[in-house]
């Protein structure tokens, strides 16, 4: 596939994100009559559904800009942003607040909380175990390890609750969605997500480096342990904060770096960045489609995973012609 400019790509991938966010504003289930006072509109517009399209921006590009830099930093094509036991945490954060009955901006902060003690976690394993291992092998596993034991623990959490009244709450947060964003919840997952972009994109080159090995990164002064920490810690706190506003969602961070490297190839300084964009349009499609294909709305984890699962197969099959 030959590949379009860099900059040209970008001026479309941000024209393409403020078309499909001005259709987004006009997709809804409300019937207009003609006769909305402007207070009416107002809340419509833009407390209702403002809110939500710049949340699904956020969070889809922040998932697809961390699975990206994973993938750059573990040079595994396979690695998402749950690999290090974040989504597991944190879902169990969300679970254990909602448990508990308190209220949203609690069940937010547990969520954010809890998965950072996942990746702490993960990250303590893998300095005690991985002295004589591959460094990236034994974090992936100790990824494994602990999101194996928060999944537990969210099980037991959702055997324990009301049936009738907690367990829905809990399921259905587990399964990602928007439903509930205010213009308020953004400003926590803004504030980090936009400096973690500029700082995962300036550390774009360096990832390229290391692509070639610790050894020649090493000779030309980059400092891969510093380097590491570094985008684990910024990529974590990224995915902590979309999962604690809008719950699991999965495959994006898989797929769409995947799609952005077919487009604009592997160079990390531009891949991220293009990862951000194309990842904010695919969620703000999906939530068109899920709250708009049915009477009832369909949960964003469930239909990234019905359209990821497949597209994902095209992607491996189209790259393995190579």
């Amino acid at each position: 596939m030959k590949r379009a400019p860099s900059s040209l790509l970008f001026i479309i991938l941000i024209l393409l994100n403020i078309a499909i966010a001005a259709v987004s504003l006009t997709l809804g289930r409300y019937s207009f009559s003609g006769n909305e006072s402007i207070a009416q509109l107002s809340t419509i517009y833009i407390d209702i559904r403002l809110p939500r399209i710049l949340a699904a921006f956020l969070v889809g590009g922040t998932l697809s800009l961390t699975g990206a830099a994973y993938q750059g930093m573990f040079r595994n094509p396979m690695v998402s942003p749950s690999i290090l036991g974040v989504s597991a945490g944190a879902g169990f954060g969300a679970a254990l607040a909602i448990l508990l009955a308190l209220g949203s901006l609690a069940t937010q902060s547990f969520s954010f909380i809890f998965g950072i003690i996942a990746v702490v976690a993960v990250y303590m394993i893998s300095l005690s175990t991985g002295k004589k291992h591959d460094k990236c092998l034994t974090l992936i596993l100790s990824g494994m390890i602990v999101a194996t034991v928060f999944t537990a623990l969210i099980s037991i959490l959702k055997y324990i609750a009301d049936p009738y009244d907690t367990l829905p709450s809990i399921v259905y947060w587990l399964m990602g969605g928007l439903t509930d964003i205010e213009m308020g919840d953004l400003k926590y997952i803004a504030m980090i997500s936009i400096p973690g972009l500029i700082t995962l994109t300036l550390s774009g080159w360096k990832l390229d480096v290391l692509s070639f090995g610790d050894e020649e990164a090493k000779s030309i002064g980059v400092h891969v342990d510093r380097l590491r920490l570094l985008v684990i810690s910024v990529a974590t706190l990224m995915t902590a904060s979309a999962v604690s506003i809008s719950g699991i969602i999965g495959w994006i961070g898989l797929l769409i770096p995947h799609i952005a490297r077919l487009l604009i190839g592997p160079k990390n300084s531009v891949l991220l960045p293009a990862s951000f964009l194309i990842g904010s349009s695919f969620l703000m499609i999906v939530d068109d489609f899920s709250r708009s294909i049915s009477s009832m709305e369909i949960p964003l984890g469930i239909t990234t995973s019905l359209i990821g699962a497949p597209f994902f197969i095209i992607i491996l099959m189209k790259t393995s012609k190579r």
